[in-house]
Formats: C-alpha cells, sequence, structure tokens
C-alpha cells in the first residue's frame, strides 16, 4: 500500500473515532484499516492513535500529524479539481440544498468562487432545515449536518463539525460553573426538541471513556437559531455547533465549559441521488466544497 494511501486512511480513522466506521467510509475491510495504521505507526516509530474498545483518540502528536496531513491531503485535492477545471468548461445550473445558518455562512460563499471560476455555470440555493430526500427535492447535492438516513443516496463526508458545552456569564454568575458533565444534571440546560435523544447529552473524557447524562431544562427549542438565543439570554446551559457561536465566544457574551471533555462531533456530508454517471459540474462542485471545507475549523 503506497504512503499516501495510509496517510488518507489515518486521517479518515481520526474524523470517524473508529476502525470499523473507517473502513465502512472507504470501502475497505477492517483488517486492511488496521494494518495500515500499524505499518504507518511503525514507520514513525510513534503511537498515533490511542485505542480502547469503543473508541480510537488521536495521541497528542497523533492529532498535531493529523493536522499537517489533513492540510496537505487538502491542498492535493484542490490542486487536482483546478486541473479538471482547466480541461472542462461547465455548463447549466446546479441546485443545491443547505441547513438554514450553514448555507448562507459557508456554501454561499464558496458557491460564489465555484461560479466565479465558471462563468457559463449558474447555482440555486435552497435552504431548510429538515431533511429533504434529493431525489425529492430535485437537489444536486445535498448538505446536511450529521448521520443521514439509511437510504439508497450516496453520501461523502466533506468536513467535520466540533460542538462544544457553552453558558452566559449572566447564568454562570447566578448559578456556578460545571466542572464535570455529571454537574449539569443540577443545572437548567436548554435543549433542542424534537430531535433524537433531546434530553441525553454524551461525552469523552481524555482517556476515551463515554459519560452519559440527562439533561432538562426550562427552555426549549425545535431550531438551533433558538436554542443559541436561549443560551445567550442566560436561560441555561446548551450544546452548540462551535461555528454558530465562535463570534459571541470572541466578544465575551458566552463562555465555553468543560474543555476536557468532548461532545462527538458531527460530520458534514454532501449528499446525492444514485446514478450511472453524475454530471460533471456536480463532481467538481462536490470535490471543490470538500476541499474548501476540511480546512475550516467548524
Amino acid at each position: 500500500m503506497d504512503a499516501l494511501r495510509e496517510l488518507e486512511i489515518f486521517v479518515c480513522v481520526v474524523e470517524e473515532g473508529s476502525l470499523t466506521r473507517a473502513a465502512h467510509r472507504l470501502g475497505r475491510s477492517l483488517q486492511t484499516v488496521s494494518r495500515s495504521l500499524q505499518l504507518l505507526e511503525q514507520a514513525h516509530r510513534t503511537t498515533l492513535i490511542v485505542r480502547t474498545t469503543r473508541t480510537c483518540v488521536p495521541s497528542e502528536a497523533g492529532m498535531r500529524f493529523y493536522e499537517r496531513v489533513k492540510a496537505a491531503l487538502s491542498g492535493l485535492e484542490l490542486a487536482r479539481t483546478e486541473l479538471a477545471e482547466e480541461a472542462h468548461r461547465l455548463t447549466g445550473r446546479l441546485r443545491v440544498n443547505a441547513p438554514t445558518l450553514f448555507g448562507p455562512k459557508y456554501i454561499a460563499p464558496l458557491a460564489g468562487e465555484f461560479l466565479q471560476r465558471h462563468p457559463s455555470l449558474a447555482l440555486s440555493l435552497d435552504l431548510t432545515e429538515a431533511f429533504v430526500d434529493p431525489v425529492e427535492s430535485g437537489a444536486d447535492v445535498t448538505i446536511r449536518i450529521g448521520e443521514i438516513p439509511d437510504s439508497g443516496l450516496v453520501a461523502r463526508r466533506i468536513g467535520t463539525v466540533r460542538r462544544v458545552v457553552f453558558a452566559a456569564p449572566r447564568y454562570l454568575a447566578e448559578r456556578g460553573r460545571p466542572a464535570h458533565p455529571a454537574d449539569l444534571a443540577r443545572h437548567d440546560c436548554v435543549i433542542r426538541s424534537g430531535v433524537a435523544h433531546a434530553g441525553r447529552w454524551s461525552f469523552a473524557a481524555r482517556d476515551g471513556s463515554r459519560i452519559d447524562v440527562s439533561v432538562q431544562g426550562r427552555f426549549d427549542s425545535d431550531q438551533v437559531a433558538g436554542v443559541n438565543a436561549g443560551v445567550a439570554s442566560g436561560l441555561g446551559i446548551g450544546v452548540a455547533a462551535h461555528w454558530q457561536i465562535r463570534e459571541w465566544l470572541d466578544a465575551g457574551l458566552v463562555e465555553q465549559l468543560l474543555g476536557d471533555y468532548a461532545i462527538e462531533s458531527m460530520p458534514l456530508n454532501a449528499i446525492w441521488a444514485r446514478t450511472k454517471t453524475m454530471p460533471q459540474r456536480t463532481r467538481l462542485l462536490i470535490d471543490y466544497l470538500a476541499a474548501a471545507l476540511s480546512n475550516e475549523k467548524l
């Protein structure tokens, strides 16, 4: 197995947090993925991934190596995309479906850059919060955060969304600051209603152990924007994608909590209907989004 393939497998293992999930994502056997990781660690004479019975967590050296390798692979993918663009002139209209908050902040600007590269191409961006099957909506590409429904659709992971626990200084001044996930049981938590396991938050400690906490509170919302606004207003402790509240954190409007305990990150997927042939404009757009978003600290 060549060195580039070993690096790609290593990156996938870090992002999936599991050898089994990495093997499934790459379409390779578990034995192949495990052997590739062993060869990479032997070549560099260091432990890159700390394996437990449930998870695979990068070591400190492994995380630094991952960040460097991920950037290098993203640059290579972008170079390949640019080379393909030079050889082909794209025409027609692309229809993209994306979440209501993520779409305007990330997809729209990247779509603008993509259209600048292809002046004969047009693009329609539809924004919806709920998942819409691309077969029903007619979308060429559907962008979604989180696990996708088990269906005949095709998905490609184009990024990873980090989640954090946060609260407003006003709430923390009144109720105190949790030091351990178990402390959340005595706090008001702002919950997103209408989703699976809404009242159960799961954390991973630095040793890889899993901590499940049942939470409740006086305020909930079925929309991400409502949850985040409720937390910022001092109604309790919440969980959000880091990109959603980054500006609030920088401005001191909210504070990040429980930094020693990680909430499971979520995949960012590009999803499309399975067809015999994918239009080149669709494939190149997905390549472009993957190359750009893999470098974003979401």
